[in-house]
């Protein structure tokens, strides 16, 4: 479903504060893998999803969806194939909205204006029985503004909109750091009911550890712009962190506390 080839990127070449954050990346994803992410800061998570989302072009490699080459496509027709949760909760909803505006807006992304009325009981029926997965209660409270809910229950709802018509790839980018742990739980156990229940292939950056083994059937670890490290399957059930941190260690030639500290 995603085809990750041979991509570089660099910013800044040629100056003093140049820096290479992906460094000859492949990465091949099936229909329906749920892949976490993981890596110490700068390793080329974030860089790895703005690539395939194209916020930014690659210098070299391809980068395709279901058998489509994106590699030069803009983001905004990316938008087609593309689910996308963003860190920070305030991105990815219209705060002046409504909830049911707010997921109709989803529902129709990519398909042409009409003059039909914008919001029929069917779609109500169909928003209340999505909201219900998330159990924050939002189903009650379709006509509310969505500048009005807390962080959490607008991320919850970003997550929502962004799989509403079942992306080809679903990015999910660090999407829990910023709610505190209770609300954090929560959405992620949304994230794997939704995931599962309509196979969507899936991309999560975490910092997280327990999290990135908890979920998903594969890990992948990035460091200095490489993927140095994919588990998958039975292999990945087994891990445990204090492990984790071994593997890394070894396969990336560095002890550095600090490093472990930040994956941890």
């Amino acid at each position: 479903m995603l085809d990750v080839n041979n991509i570089y990127k660099t910013f800044n070449p040629g100056t003093v504060n140049q820096k290479t954050a992906l460094n000859g990346v492949s990465l091949h994803l099936a229909p329906g893998d749920f892949v976490t992410v993981i890596g110490g800061n700068g390793a080329g998570k974030s860089t790895l999803l703005n690539a395939v989302a194209g916020v930014w072009k690659v210098d070299s490699g391809t980068i395709s969806i279901d058998g489509v080459d994106l590699t030069h496509m803009p983001e905004h027709k990316r938008a087609r194939y593309i689910g996308r949760v963003f860190q920070d909760p305030m991105m990815g909803t219209a705060a002046t909205m409504q909830i049911e505006e707010n997921l109709a807006l989803a529902a129709r992304r990519g398909k042409a204006r009409t003059l039909r009325p914008g919001i029929t009981k069917a779609d109500r029926e169909e928003y209340i029985e999505r909201l219900k997965i998330l159990d924050l209660g939002l189903e009650n409270r379709l006509t509310s503004k969505v500048g009005l809910l807390s962080g959490g229950q607008r991320q919850a709802l970003t997550l929502l909109m962004a799989s509403l018509r079942k992306p080809k790839l679903l990015l999910l980018d660090e999407h829990t750091a910023a709610l505190d742990p209770k609300t954090a739980a929560k959405v992620l156990d949304a994230t794997e009911k939704i995931v599962t229940r309509d196979n969507l292939t899936t991309l999560m950056i975490t910092h997280n550890m327990k999290d990135a083994i908890q979920h998903g059937n594969r890990l992948i670890m990035m460091y200095n712009g490489h993927i140095v490290i994919d588990v998958s399957g039975e292999e990945k059930k087994k891990l445990t962190v204090p492990q984790l941190l071994e593997l890394f260690s070894k396969v990336s030639g560095s002890d550095e506390a600090s490093d472990k500290l930040l994956l941890s």
